[in-house]
């Protein structure tokens, strides 16, 4: 209870209660500090991550099937396990590659299912349906390899060196001695070393030689593992001593097994060495990785220099800070240097995602700074500098208490999550500027003491600040709910809003009241308010204000003189929002889901022809980086032939991982930082695409660019997947799609799932003749296989090596190159003798099978492509392609296309469009689902206020007018609407319904009081004015400094043109809509109110 100015008592509510309870009590400062300690706490020990952690799972099944063909996988392999695999709950998809002799499935987890939980449901999938096969077929077990997030590597170094002595194979055993001691960087999780050949014991077989001393392949084979044993034979006592007993030796030395004796001739025994080269050295490389500098390299060395390299790559575990991790094992790497990493080698860092985490987020933290004080500076010149003291006060206590919330709610510190408080800082500053203006309005006009008059103030604000406060949590918080890989990325930004609006409310209760009382505490006592807006000002700009509705409001406001204005007024906005809508349909504002950011790397991916060497697929990536030098902004770049690149989340989605085939190439592009160059990375790839693409084209290779997006990544910008009830038919319809992208305008980089023809070398084994000669095939291909593939029989045991040395068996390269040397192989027979292959085999040279492709059970060939050029938003290249095909209706190759679900009739020849349309199609449907009940929650909070169902639809109806603001601002600054423009709008519905309710609440105040309806809509929108102006400009001034953020400049145009817009239609529309309504049952005054 508190006494009003008139000695009556007041009944308070919880607003004015709380602000009477902590107004004069000692804690209330404490538990500011303790906000604001809170909030220190959080900064400090919160993780730093340039992007959230989208929490998505994938798991690879890796099946080999010895010698089955693609089809033979298919049925036996693939589609059986695809069926026990989507038994699985939380499974979304499931994709499979059958190839001759291996199927590879790919089982996608929904996003957010717990990761744990997931891939302990996929094992017990598998292992317990190991009986789904019989154990005598052939299959082999299961190999599953589960992957996450954290398998994307937050920091990679790049050892090479410019002295030609020291190749591959040396910096690969430099990698493996120093990541033990990476390892043990607290925090690290996955160490992998890309590029070098392995230390290996090469035993190369001279066939015409064994021949001559009468050995075959297995008893070469059974010789070396039967004198590489030992083992620890027991003990015995002997003189008072326990002595231990060592049966045999190991192998340690390349001299001991060219020593090794596999066989006797005439007496006299056969050393390996004679039918054999044993080498103990580098294998034969199946990947090379190079390093090569660019213009802007920080060595000084020349421009286009390539070197072999070995390229570190180190992941972190789940939680654990990047920023802390990465500088921790860069600093371990430079400690190295010299001691494990001779001076003849360098470690280059080529990947730092620490670093970048660190700087965004330090830049954002400063643009939250520079957003919080301009919103203060603005509120001091709207009220003063002691008011805006108080309200700078409340809104750093609230940002302290949110990071705290933030880090509490399981949040990093991201750019979304920092983007969301930026945004927010202006409907943060609102509560705490209300309660402050309405407290330094009842200290002029009461003749109470601030005790007293600050309760009452902020009774009298609270209720319609609780409900605009709620209104615009309403708006928002039901994003948080959108589903896919989109939604955990926005997840932030509604639930941070949120948190802050409530702890801002909260503060503006509790902390405000109690700074406003000792700020102006000996102002009220000795009655002078310096510092503030004198009466006069005020009356001011009141007049002022009241004129200017007078006269250009009031000719509305005529009853039914003044329907035909309200109606041209209706039809005016009408056009203008049609207008507005225009602008999509003749393409001056572009929808995507996200533009790219602004990035220091980008990759380049090289797809030679199957069965291309590995050494021309070097060559190719060697010509492309000549190239790539000839950008300035380059800093190094790194090639990696036959094996991938350390992968991103880009990777990680695209499964870049599993390109490890000698036909696949790519190259990491680093570029120097963003502060340093003019051009953003999406303008340094496009422009590279051309002339790397004419490279590629003399060599028959596909070159595409592949840059870091911005959200959630997919396969491609644009994926057609093609169905079909045969393989015949898929593939004439995938070459028919294909066609179709390559001929339409801006669509590049398209490639396919069809794989060209690769020679294969048959080799068949005449069954009978073979059993006549007493020759078993599994002898047959055992030998073969052996001598084409190697075979690793055994190990060195060399104390000094880190990772095993097989000793190999094989034939020369030069032979295996030559039919001849497979047919003059001899297998031992049934009674002693050595028959040659080409007695029982014929060799005969034909085709690889291509490999099938499932998604989600149903067999089918993806076509993808990329768009580029003006609109640069793939959905525009699909609309291109989809109606430039012809439909099945219409012609006898057409094709049936859907958008959103897998074909119901999957034999006939149908298109699915996937990729980023899939994306933005279920991001766009969540939000707009998101948008509509914010409206049904914002409509339900205002008739519980207003008691009236009518009146809602009356303060709603400013809503559609942002879009007048929203698509020209989007048009004018030449940006891309994307799904930041879109929370930009919705957040928009929150703050333009929070200004209609201060106007029609005031209007409903005046009117309660007897002064005539026209009378109260002008008076209305004088008095108003001023806050709505001071709220608007509030969020404006938060929304500019994200204005140069390449994906959160949507989302900046939308506040800043939205408000700036509906802001000043509100103050019109929203009066003249009321008086509309309610003018009919009003009673009218016949004199004007005047001030």
């Amino acid at each position: 209870m508190s006494k009003n100015g008139s000695g009556g008592e007041t009944r308070l509510g919880i607003s004015g209660t709380l602000a009477e309870r902590f107004l004069q009590t000692e804690i209330t400062p404490l538990l500011a500090l303790v906000g604001l300690l809170l909030g220190f706490f959080a900064i400090a020990i919160t993780p730093r991550e340039e992007e959230p952690q989208i929490d998505v799972t994938f798991a690879n099944v890796f099946i080999a099937y010895p010698g089955a063909s693609a089809s033979e996988v298919e049925q036996l392999v693939s589609t059986p396990m695809e069926r026990i695999l989507s038994e699985i709950d939380g499974v979304e998809h499931i994709y499979s590659v059958s190839r001759p002799g291996q199927s590879v499935l790919t089982v996608q987890f929904e996003v957010g299912e717990p990761r744990d939980e997931a891939i302990v449901r996929l094992y017990n999938a598998v292992y317990s349906n190991q009986d789904w096969m019989p154990p005598n077929i052939g299959v082999l077990q299961a190999l599953i390899k589960p992957r996450g997030i954290d398998d994307v590597p937050i920091v990679t170094g790049t050892l090479w060196s410019e002295d030609p002595a020291v190749g591959g194979h040396e910096l690969r055993r430099v990698a493996h001695a120093i990541e033990t001691e990476l390892q043990r960087v607290p925090g690290t999780r996955d160490i992998d070393s890309i590029g070098g050949p392995d230390r290996v014991v090469s035993v190369r077989l001279d066939p015409e030689r064994l021949a001559g001393f009468d050995i075959d392949f297995a008893e070469l084979r059974s010789a070396l593992a039967s004198a590489n044993a030992s083992a620890d034979a027991g003990s015995f006592a002997a003189g008072n001593a326990d002595v231990l007993v060592q049966a045999g030796a190991f192998l340690s030395r390349p001299e001991e097994i060219a020593d090794l004796v596999v066989g006797s001739r005439e007496g006299r025994p056969v050393f390996l060495r004679d039918v054999a080269t044993v080498t103990l050295g580098p294998d034969l490389p199946e990947s090379r990785v190079s390093f090569g500098l660019g213009p802007r390299n920080e060595l000084g060395l020349p421009v286009g220099t390539q070197h072999p390299a070995v390229t570190m790559a180190v992941a972190k575990k789940p939680g654990t800070n990047a920023v802390e991790v990465a500088d921790a094992v860069i600093a371990r790497f430079e400690q190295l240097q010299g001691a494990l990493v001779p001076a003849s080698m360098h470690a280059t860092i080529t990947r730092n995602y620490g670093a970048t985490a660190d700087d965004k987020a330090k830049t954002l933290i400063k643009k939250l700074i520079f957003a919080t004080l301009s919103v203060i500076i603005l509120v001091g010149l709207a009220l003063g500098r002691r008011e805006a003291v108080v309200v700078g006060a409340a809104v750093i206590i609230t940002l302290a208490i949110t990071l705290f919330a933030s880090w509490a709610w399981g949040f990093t510190l991201n750019r979304v999550s920092l983007f969301a408080l930026i945004f927010s800082i202006g409907i943060l500053v609102d509560d705490a500027s209300v309660v402050v203006e309405n407290a330094h309005r009842h200290l002029h006009m009461s003749g109470m003491s601030l005790a007293r008059s600050i309760p009452l103030a902020v009774e009298e604000v609270g209720g319609p600040t609780i409900l605009a406060t709620f209104t615009v949590i309403a708006a928002l918080l039901p994003m948080a709910f959108v589903s896919g890989l989109m939604g955990p990325y926005m997840a932030p930004i509604p639930i941070n809003a949120s948190l802050g609006m409530l702890i801002s409310l909260f503060v503006a209760f509790v902390f405000t009241p109690w700074l406003f009382y000792r700020a102006f505490a000996r102002q009220a006592a000795t009655g002078h308010a310096a510092g503030g807006h004198s009466g006069e000002q005020d009356d001011r700009l009141y007049r002022f204000l009241y004129a200017g509705f007078d006269r250009y409001l009031r000719p509305f406001l005529s009853g039914r003189a003044g329907r035909k204005r309200r109606l041209a007024l209706l039809g005016a906005v009408l056009a203008l929002i049609t207008l507005s809508l225009g602008l999509v349909a003749v393409q001056w504002v572009v929808l995507k889901m996200l533009p790219f950011d602004n990035k220091s790397e980008f990759q380049v991916v090289v797809d030679m022809p199957e069965g291309t060497p590995v050494e021309q697929t070097q060559r190719v990536l060697d010509a492309l980086a000549v190239e790539l030098t000839g950008i300035p902004e380059v800093t190094n770049y790194q090639t990696y032939a036959g094996t991938a690149a350390p992968i991103n989340f880009n990777g990680l989605v695209r499964q870049y991982y599993l390109r490890a085939e000698p036909h696949h190439g790519d190259i990491q592009v680093n570029l120097v930082d963003r502060t340093e160059r003019d051009r953003q990375s999406h303008d340094i790839a496009i422009a590279a695409r051309a002339p790397l693409q004419r490279i590629g084209e003399r060599f028959g290779a596909n070159v595409k660019m592949v840059e870091v997006p911005p959200g959630p990544p997919v396969i491609a910008p644009l994926v057609a997947e093609i169905y079909g009830a045969t393989a015949e038919q898929r593939e004439a319809t995938a070459r028919q799609v294909r066609a179709v992208f390559e001929s339409t305008a801006d669509i590049v980089d398209v490639d396919d799932t069809l794989e060209a023809p690769q020679q294969r070398l048959l080799v068949s084994v005449d069954r009978a003749r073979a059993a006549r000669l007493g020759v078993s095939q599994s002898s047959i291909v055992a030998a073969i296989a052996t001598a084409m593939g190697g075979e690793d029989v055994s190990y060195l045991h060399d104390e000094a090596s880190r990772r095993p040395v097989p000793i190999r068996l094989e034939l020369e390269e030069a032979a295996k190159a030559d039919p001849n040397a497979i047919a003059g192989l001899r297998v031992r027979n049934a009674s002693g003798s050595l028959v040659p292959l080409s007695e029982v085999v014929h060799i005969t040279m034909t085709s690889r099978e291509q490999a099938i492709y499932h998604k989600d059970l149903l067999p089918m060939v993806m076509v993808t492509g990329d768009l580029s050029g003006d609109l640069d938003s793939p959905l525009y290249g699909m609309a291109a392609i989809a109606s430039a095909l012809p439909d099945a209706g219409q012609s006898a190759g057409g094709v049936t296309q859907f958008l959103i679900r897998q074909p119901p009739e999957p034999w006939a020849a149908s298109l699915k469009w996937d990729g980023e349309w899939q994306v933005t199609y279920e991001t766009f449907r969540d939000m707009g689902l998101a948008y509509a009940v914010g409206l049904v929650l914002i409509y339900l909070l205002v008739v519980a206020q207003f008691r009236s169902y009518s009146v809602p639809l009356i303060i709603m109806a400013p809503i559609p007018l942002t879009l007048i603001g929203i698509l020209p601002g989007h048009a004018l600054l030449d940006r891309q609407f994307t799904a930041t423009s879109m929370i930009g709008m919705i957040a928009l519905a929150g703050i333009i319904v929070r200004n209609s309710i201060l106007l029609v609440d005031f209007i409903r105040q005046e009117v309660a009081r007897g002064v005539p309806l026209a009378d109260a809509v002008v008076n209305a929108g004088a008095v108003r004015a001023r806050p709505i102006a001071l709220t608007g400009l509030a969020a404006m001034a938060g929304a500019f400094f994200i204005l140069d953020d390449p994906i959160f400049s949507g989302l900046a145009v939308s506040l800043i043109f939205g408000i700036l817009v509906s802001t000043m239609l509100t103050l019109v529309v929203i009066p003249v809509v009321y008086y509309a309504y309610q003018y009919r049952s009003a009673e009218l005054g016949t004199q004007p109110h005047s001030p």
